[in-house]
């Protein structure tokens, strides 16, 4: 399998591209200019780097035409951050960037294209998310996400390419971005410091990044898996019980600052994803618990602080 992966240096990115390793395929991995790519450091042989900025992505059409991949996974997206949400590049690189990629992959013979969303395309909403709710994004990341889903899913139809569009609700684990929730109170706990936090009533669903790197590794290579499909746990839990389960792992008698915080204005109470059309399509389940995946990833950054 030929694939070229956008975004392959970030924390799902990473898994995604190494797994496409480990099977064999031939990879390219599209990066910006800018990107440090340690999380690839392992297999940084064994894969061909491209380096593009999604906002410019033109200046890489040749390299990206030349690598006429067969299965193109974008997961590139500028300005996840919350610092970001409204932001007009959500617009301007986001969803040009994209349909410009869209384009060079299509003429360089792009047979299956596979795009990550987010839950953010659905709106503020308390109740568990199936592909059937409504899609009322409220931010310009969600109203972005949402349009870039939709209109390459049309030019996927008129171009006679499989389409695949997974709508992410939230990842977890070994070298996932320090300014996220898990990551960040780890990183005060093993540094000795008091985390503030809000009361952690929310109840959210999170999944181990393996597993959602696994699972759009499996919408690949099942010819018959095609449309949008929720990508999450399937399963929530307080932010409070993640969090003392963390605190647990580090240093049981360390003080937590929740309740020290107010929640943030657009802070959603309830994240939960319906998965059964997924599980369906693919066969996939997450093998990994929240025990499981939490204690590996805290194993994962006290193991990084020996080192540093």
């Amino acid at each position: 399998m030929r694939c070229l992966v956008t975004g392959a240096s970030g924390h799902l990115g990473s898994f995604l591209t190494r797994r496409l390793v480990e099977e064999g395929a031939e990879v390219f991995a599209v990066v910006r200019p800018e990107s440090d790519l340690w999380r690839l450091a392992d297999i940084l042989d064994r894969i061909t780097i491209i380096r593009a900025d999604l906002g410019n992505i033109s200046n890489a059409e040749a390299s990206i035409a030349n690598a006429g991949a067969e299965v193109v996974f974008h997961l590139a997206w500028q300005g996840v951050t919350s610092a970001f949400k409204n932001d007009a590049s959500q617009i301007t690189n986001n969803v040009v960037g994209s349909l410009k990629l869209f384009d060079i992959v299509r003429s360089a013979g792009c047979r299956v294209w596979i795009g990550v969303g987010s839950q953010a395309e659905y709106g503020p909403t308390d109740d568990v998310l199936t592909e059937d709710t409504p899609a009322r994004p409220t931010t310009a990341y969600g109203i972005s996400k949402l349009s870039v889903g939709l209109l390459t899913r049309k030019l996927c139809e008129l171009s006679g390419i499989r389409y695949v569009w997974l709508r992410l609700l939230a990842t977890y684990g070994p070298m996932d971005d320090e300014r996220h929730l898990i990551p960040s109170v780890i990183r005060k706990l093993l540094d000795g410091e008091r985390p503030q936090l809000t009361s952690g009533e929310q109840e959210w669903d999170y999944l181990y990044v393996e597993d959602a790197g696994n699972a759009i590794y499996e919408t690949a290579v099942q010819d018959d898996v095609e449309g949008v499909f929720n990508l999450a746990g399937g399963q929530t839990y307080t932010v409070r019980r993640i969090l003392e389960q963390v605190r647990d792992l580090i240093d049981p008698p360390a003080p937590l600052g929740l309740g020290e915080l107010p929640y943030p204005p657009d802070q959603p109470m309830r994240l939960a994803g319906n998965i059964d059309r997924l599980t369906t399509a693919t066969g996939w389940r997450p093998k990994i618990t929240l025990e499981e995946g939490l204690k590996r990833t805290v194993d994962w950054y006290k193991d990084r602080a020996t080192k540093v």
